[in-house]
């Protein structure tokens, strides 16, 4: 059984791909932060802005097979267009994306990508390993395409990761308008990220452009 909180077309906001045309499938559920506000503080991930609890976002349901899953977001693609590239993200994605799902994406032309906070082991065959450190929990996934670390996390400075085995490397400004200033402080995080990203050229900017634009 799947349990998809929401799937929509739309452009990729951020990272390496920022722009490209892509299929988001959202797992619910994750492994660092049960989706309740009276637990964030005290959660491994304080500062999601992502809703994945339950099945009632847009296109969101159970699905009981690969095939039936496949189905229903496939519909959602452009007809009779090709370049099919799919997001599965979360929550946390490795918690249910298996091989079973990726067969059958593949076996109907999707490239597929992930968004993954790395402490779970992932299955074989995803086309683009993206991995977003959230926890001092050791990570499993050590290496991929593209590490995105939110900035600053005073817990996980970005020097912990320069030295594995990822194509690209990119900062992003910690988005706070979701959050509560009398539990969580606030800073000015773009600044921040911009001045690190200039003294540390290792590292890229990565903008949450899909915010910008005020799309999906």
């Amino acid at each position: 059984m799947y349990s998809i909180k929401e799937a929509f077309y739309s452009l990729q906001g951020e990272g390496a791909h920022a722009g490209r045309p892509a299929l988001f499938c959202r797992f619910t559920g994750c492994n660092l932060w049960s989706g309740l506000e009276k637990t964030r503080a005290s959660s491994d991930c304080q500062f999601c802005d992502t809703d994945f609890i339950g099945t009632d976002g847009q296109h969101g349901g159970k699905f009981k097979t690969a095939q039936a899953l496949r189905t229903h977001i496939d519909a959602l693609w452009p007809a009779e267009q090709g370049h099919k590239y799919v997001v599965f993200t979360g929550g946390e994605p490795a918690l249910q994306l298996d091989d079973a799902l990726i067969a059958e994406m593949k076996s109907h032309g999707y490239t597929i990508a992930i968004e993954t906070n790395g402490t779970l082991a992932l299955p074989k065959g995803i086309d683009w390993i993206c991995v977003s450190p959230k926890t001092t929990k050791p990570l499993k996934v050590t290496q991929g395409n593209e590490l995105k670390l939110v900035f600053p996390q005073d817990h996980l400075p970005p020097s912990l990761f320069i030295d594995l085995e990822f194509d690209h490397f990119y900062l992003q400004p910690m988005d706070q308008s979701h959050l509560n200033a009398s539990q969580i402080p606030l800073i000015n995080t773009q600044q921040a990220t911009l001045n690190f990203c200039l003294s540390h050229p290792r590292w890229r900017l990565s903008l949450q452009t899909h915010k910008m634009l005020n799309i999906d």
